[in-house]
């Protein structure tokens, strides 16, 4: 328990006079260090996080949730409850033919019913018609943007199987109308990928129907570990791959980047907190015939280290909370800074064809918040220790006799 008396000093020793001007700069470098170290972990923290839930959002919206490779025998729907649906498709790698233009595209073949579930069809950036029926094709914004085609423009593909004639074997070539053009919020996916009807894709590429894929939708896609584990035991002898299996690189990538630019920034926390060792020793030098003072009257070494270690804890303390509500502010109108910032200086700030996405994202995590507190007010704690242990030995009748 902390006595009145304890209280007391403690707020004295906390009002530095003005002969103490040195310290009292040292106590506020410490405070704002503290803060700021805690205010930008807790930002870039969250900008990571918003990216993160973001990039999941717009993969999980775009791809199937899993898919299922056949090996040597025919897919077959299976109902279950978790599945919010399961449809049939296949794809396959082509090339554009446009004018003065060439271009690598995956063609992916829905039937025309299945192709108006699908959600990026449905959401409110996609432009066209939905009926996808034969030599009819859907592109995304950058495909449109690069070969300079818009909805009702022809374009002809070229497949990798070929046509016998007299003169050997030569690719296959089709023409097929954009009837629609969709965008995906991830660049790479509106560049490389366009749908087309399954059965002139199986045309397409000399494809069998029984090498049709099976593509399943979750309820809650995030949890796609378990749903993995129950499509496996479901085709036990086909081959299962989920949308975190096709990015894994990715987030592995962001995983690593997430735990170094912690553990990087924490150490402006560390750097800004041992300056609160520098500043109790001062004040432990300056008070040293206060300290004698108290000694004098009584009061013991436990209160004299007790004293010393709530200033230092107080000043950490405090800048924490500081910096989580400076923090968190940031994190909630960070969208908001990064187009002021960018109209104000004209610069670009978050390219979207570097990071995927047209606006900065930030996702508040309350866990994160609490283990970044918890770090910089242990480090706090242990910085303070020192100093306060230093004040309590010191010998009474030699601080007197020399003050």
């Amino acid at each position: 328990m902390i006595s009145q008396l304890e209280k007391e000093v403690t707020l004295r020793f906390l009002r530095t006079k003005k002969k103490d001007g040195f310290l009292n700069i040292i106590s506020i470098f410490s405070f704002i260090g503290i803060s700021l170290g805690v205010a930008v972990l807790i930002i870039v923290m969250s900008v990571m996080n918003g990216f993160r839930t973001e990039l999941i959002d717009k993969i999980v919206g775009f791809n199937a949730h899993a898919v299922v490779k056949p090996y040597n025998k025919p897919l077959k729907f299976i109902s279950d409850d978790d599945f919010a649906k399961n449809i049939f498709s296949n794809d396959g790698e082509a090339v554009i033919l446009n004018k003065n233009n060439t271009k690598g595209v995956l063609l992916k073949g829905y039937l025309e019913n299945d192709f108006k579930d699908i959600k990026i069809i449905n959401n409110k950036e996609f432009f066209g018609s939905k009926n996808l029926n034969k030599n009819s094709i859907s592109i995304g914004k950058e495909m449109s943007f690069n070969l300079n085609v818009d909805i009702g423009d022809t374009i002809t593909i070229m497949s990798p199987s070929g046509v016998q004639t007299l003169i050997g074997s030569l690719p296959k070539q089709e023409s097929f109308k954009i009837i629609s053009i969709f965008d995906s919020g991830l660049s790479d996916y509106n560049e490389n990928i366009a749908y087309i009807n399954l059965e002139t894709l199986e045309n397409f590429f000399d494809k069998n129907k029984n090498e049709r894929f099976l593509e399943f939708y979750f309820q809650s896609p995030k949890n796609i570990d378990v749903h993995k584990v129950n499509l496996t035991k479901l085709f036990p002898d086909e081959q299962v791959y989920t949308w975190a299996d096709m990015n894994k690189s990715l987030f592995s990538a962001l995983k690593v980047e997430r735990n170094v630019m912690f553990i990087i920034l924490s150490l402006i926390i560390i750097v800004a907190a041992f300056n609160i060792i520098s500043g109790l020793t001062i004040l432990v030098k300056n008070k040293t015939r206060d300290i004698g003072i108290l000694k004098s009257i009584g009061v013991t070494n436990k209160s004299i280290k007790k004293i010393f270690f709530l200033v230092g804890f107080i000043i950490g303390t405090g800048a924490t909370f500081f910096g989580i509500i400076v923090g968190t502010l940031f994190s909630y109108y960070v969208e908001n800074i990064r187009k002021f910032i960018s109209n104000t200086f004209d610069v670009t700030l978050f390219p979207e064809e570097i990071y995927f996405l047209n606006s900065m994202p930030a996702e508040i995590d309350p866990g994160s918040i609490i283990l970044i507190a918890f770090c910089s007010i242990i480090t706090t704690i242990i910085v303070s220790i020192y100093p306060a242990s230093k004040a309590s030995s010191l010998d009474t009748v030699k601080t007197l006799k020399y003050e």
